[in-house]
């Protein structure tokens, strides 16, 4: 009897990546591309766990975005946000991050090393329709910076830090997550 093929799963039932680490999936991209929603789906569909980092951030600090942004700059938020980034310890887990995850380097490294990276792409057109007050939000945004400037600003960080794109526009919840499912072969 031949020995059975070794199954990309740890004890626990999570899925391994290539190198023995369980998997972890991360959401990232501008503000109302649905990070959240998507990851909550995701989740579901997979059986994994889901994290929203910026409940994480708030838990951890006793705050909403809106009083860090407030009381610390867009810059101390940043930190704050980096170091809960590059602290997280989860596995078998979906994680929606805050859209200015990507200029924590700490953060995104440990991201990359512990999960497989997704962008959710839009149209700057299509994200703008979707937001509000972008401040009330928790938006990190310079003063007199246009959303388009945030968008053109972000885009290429968020294209570097990416294993997979998945464009959003014209697809719904069900087919983001399929198609989430399918560029990650699992």
């Amino acid at each position: 009897m031949s020995p059975q093929p070794r199954r990309p799963y740890d004890r626990r039932g999570c899925i391994i990546l290539t190198g023995g680490m369980p998997m972890n999936v991360t959401l990232i991209g501008m503000p109302g591309c649905g990070k959240t929603t998507i990851g909550r789906r995701l989740a579901q569909e997979t059986g994994m766990r889901f994290l929203d980092v910026d409940q994480a951030i708030m838990a951890q600090e006793g705050r909403s975005l809106a009083q860090i942004i407030q009381e610390e700059g867009d810059e101390g938020f940043r930190a704050v946000e980096n170091r809960v980034v590059a602290s997280l310890d989860t596995d078998h887990t979906v994680l929606s991050t805050g859209g200015s995850v990507i200029y924590g380097a700490e953060g995104m490294a440990h991201l990359r090393e512990i999960s497989r990276v997704v962008y959710l792409h839009a149209a700057p057109e299509v994200l703008q329709h979707r937001l509000r007050d972008l401040r009330a939000r928790g938006v990190t945004i310079h003063p007199g910076q246009s959303f388009l400037d945030l968008y053109r600003e972000r885009t290429p960080l968020y294209e570097r830090y990416a294993d997979v794109v998945v464009d959003i526009e014209g697809r719904n919840i069900v087919q983001l997550s399929r198609d989430i499912r399918r560029k990650l072969r699992f």
